[in-house]
């Protein structure tokens, strides 16, 4: 049964979902996504991902600053969708637009709800250690993902992911997700089931301070926060004065007894970093306006400069 789809999204993770509606033959409408915002050094204006994917199509783009305006709304109802897909919108939608599709606005939420509701459920789910995530196709309601759920897929989370990778991941399988139970949900064959009152979390917007290293807290905590920031806002610390940007580690099971960010060894496998418990592991780091590159070529660029064994990171130099 092909549908009359409204899809709303505006970053990477919302393409997927919007190239497997019309794949799967179901007519779009049209695109809401957010208004073109500056970008780059030029600051000119840029579109979304969403935006740019919906073009390619041939699809007619709406970029409304909010929904709540009568003649948003007026312009929504015009299409009259039976359904309006949401991935990652990033505008609220009003109960008057609630209740304009038929079928009513339908969400890909990348967490196993009721778990890691709001804004970075990704990237808490990483700063948590959680074992798993998935995605959460669920009917919106205008509590902050508190809605009903259709269905759930689940994702382990390897040890190596990082947001980016976990992104397009989840992505990709809440794109399958959706497409394989829409026909269901539209021949009222498939019934949203209310999240359970218990294992609530919310998931809260990353903001830029989250990403500077507290050398005293656990390496583990550490390594997972690195991953988490990746590719924004990227985990950094103090380094003589300036900016050093982490972008990979391990943990390394010794117990330090030295003051936590003190370098303890300057290897080809990396740079060993005495935290609150056991040792990080750097990999490949940045310096502030410079190139990511491997520990040990920061490590030859440093050599120059007293090298780094015994150096704090995080101290004031």
């Amino acid at each position: 049964m092909a549908l009359n789809v409204i899809y709303a999204g505006t970053p990477e993770f919302a393409v997927p979902a919007l190239d497997a509606l019309v794949g799967a033959g179901h007519r779009v409408v049209s695109v809401y996504t957010q208004p073109d915002r500056p970008a780059g050094r030029g600051r000119a204006l840029q579109p979304s991902p969403v935006k740019e994917r919906a073009q390619a199509l041939g699809l007619p783009v709406e970029q409304p600053t909010h929904l709540k305006d009568p003649n948003t709304e007026e312009t929504l109802r015009r299409y009259a969708p039976d359904v309006m897909i949401v991935a990652a919108y990033g505008l609220l939608l009003p109960a008057a637009i609630l209740q304009i599709p038929r079928l009513g606005c339908i969400n890909i939420h990348a967490s196993l709800l009721p778990r890691w509701r709001g804004a970075a459920p990704i990237q808490r789910a990483l700063l948590a250690g959680d074992a798993q995530t998935g995605v959460a196709i669920m009917r919106m309601e205008e509590g902050l993902d508190t809605g009903p759920v259709y269905v759930t897929a689940v994702k382990n989370i390897d040890a190596r992911d990082t947001t980016t990778h976990l992104t397009g991941s989840l992505a990709e399988l809440g794109a399958r997700t959706l497409v394989d139970v829409l026909p269901a949900i539209a021949a009222g064959q498939l019934f949203a089931v209310p999240q359970p009152e218990v294992g609530v979390m919310y998931a809260k917007k990353i903001v830029k301070a989250e990403a500077l290293i507290d050398w005293a807290r656990p390496a583990a905590e550490l390594e997972r926060a690195i991953r988490a920031f990746q590719p924004w806002p990227v985990a950094e610390t103090r380094w003589r004065g300036g900016q050093l940007r982490i972008h990979a580690a391990q943990v390394v099971s010794d117990r330090p007894i030295v003051a936590p960010g003190t370098i303890l060894r300057a290897e080809s496998a990396g740079i060993d970093v005495a935290t609150g418990d056991e040792i990080l592991r750097l990999t490949h780091v940045q310096m502030a306006g410079r190139a990511v590159v491997s520990a040990s070529q920061f490590v030859q660029g440093e050599s120059q400069r007293g090298g780094v064994v015994g150096q704090v990171f995080g101290a004031t130099q």
